[in-house]
């Protein structure tokens, strides 16, 4: 003959109740169906009972001497162990100023005497489920929390990884750049064609190295400034970028239009960095035999952000690119083509994100790219 095996309990039932009978009927249905029960004749046994083992649940008469359910109800809401603990009072009491008291002061349920035995069990299995919820929520709150916390620690590493390995790199990168050019001065007359070839492809590929090493540092630190936000005049903002992009602007023939322009909390030379990025995007990606024509405007959202556009003549973009352009060393194009780092795009976004918005584009191909971004107001 097989042995059959022990079913697990459903829950852990502390009940309470100073008449031996309504303890035993309790019991009795409660163990029936599934649930290992305890029982105590008092509140203070109760107390101790709970300090030895914790229960899932409590069911807890009011009405009884020394201490009534009231009490011990304070009681335990008032122990961290065992605040969390849920309890449903079952009692004689049927005043609707008795339930809201015992409501009031923790009980998660009210059962009023004499009772159902299918109205206990039915309210018992409700309460340890939701029980049963909000643990398992607080466990995955609790993994979401610490992986979160990793997630963060580890993605600061990688920045300051970043910065340490591009700022490091700068100094030796100079010096190939530097001998290469030397080389090619002092020996120019003795080199060959392809000899003054390849000096000229170490010097293009440092320059290169450069640029990515100057993108990546600028990535790296915008997250690690601790500069606070101050009023910052975007107009002033805007006009420090287009000198910075004097050249470029000359050599492209673009022309550049602004509407008025807020005055908005920012990192200012981060609020620098975007415009410049987004314009020099727009004067790069122009259209052939086409000076690049780019707007910049500006409208409030609401009372708190402003809606800030920059709008090009370009070349326009795929709309299955319109979210691959902000991932960093992602290139829509051949670096001959279209020379960039792949990283300039994602700066603005992080920029963006720093600021408490966001930074989305809308573009047509052969048409012309807008590049909008929310930002705080001041």
């Amino acid at each position: 003959m097989s042995k059959k095996l022990d079913q697990p309990s459903k829950g852990n039932i502390l009940v309470v109740d100073d008449r031996p009978n309504n303890l035993r009927v309790l019991s009795s249905m409660l163990t029936k169906h599934g649930y290992q029960v305890r029982k105590a004749l008092n509140g203070q046994i109760a107390l101790t009972a709970c300090q030895t083992v914790l229960p899932d649940l409590i069911l807890l008469d009011i009405m009884m001497p020394n201490m009534d359910g009231y009490e011990v109800c304070q009681r335990l809401k008032a122990d961290e162990k065992t605040r969390e603990v849920p309890v449903i009072f079952i009692s004689a009491l049927d005043d609707a100023l008795d339930k809201v008291k015992a409501f009031s002061i923790g009980g998660v349920d009210y059962i009023t005497k004499p009772f159902q035995i299918e109205e206990v069990l039915v309210r018992v299995t409700n309460q340890l489920t939701i029980q049963q919820q909000h643990r398992q929520l607080t466990e995955q709150n609790a993994v979401l929390q610490k992986l979160n916390e990793e997630l963060t620690r580890s993605n600061a590493e990688l920045e300051q990884f970043a910065y340490i390995a591009s700022h490091d790199l700068q100094s030796p990168l100079q010096a190939i750049v530097g001998y290469a050019r030397i080389l090619g001065l002092k020996y120019e007359n003795n080199l060959d064609d392809d000899a003054k070839r390849y000096i000229d492809r170490i010097g293009n590929a440092g320059w290169r190295m450069t640029q990515l090493i100057e993108e990546l540092l600028a990535y790296s630190r915008v997250g690690t400034r601790t500069e606070e936000f101050n009023p910052t005049d975007c107009k002033t903002v805007l006009e420090e970028a287009l000198s910075n992009l004097r050249e470029e602007i000359s050599s492209s023939g673009a022309s550049i239009t602004h509407s008025d322009l807020p005055t908005i909390r920012a990192d200012r030379t981060q609020l620098m960095r975007l415009f410049q990025n987004l314009i020099s995007n727009s004067i790069k990606f122009r259209r052939p035999g086409v000076p690049p024509a780019i707007e910049i405007t500006a409208q409030p959202k609401n009372n708190d952000e402003w809606l800030i556009a920059v709008r090009d003549n370009g070349i326009g973009i795929e709309t299955e690119n319109f979210e691959r352009i902000f991932e960093i060393f992602q290139r829509l194009h051949s670096y001959n083509d279209y020379p960039g780092t792949g990283i300039g795009m994602s700066i603005c976004k992080k920029i963006i994100e720093r600021h408490g918005g966001r930074i989305w584009v809308e573009s047509q191909i052969g048409v012309g790219t807008t590049f909008y971004f929310t930002i705080c107001n001041v």
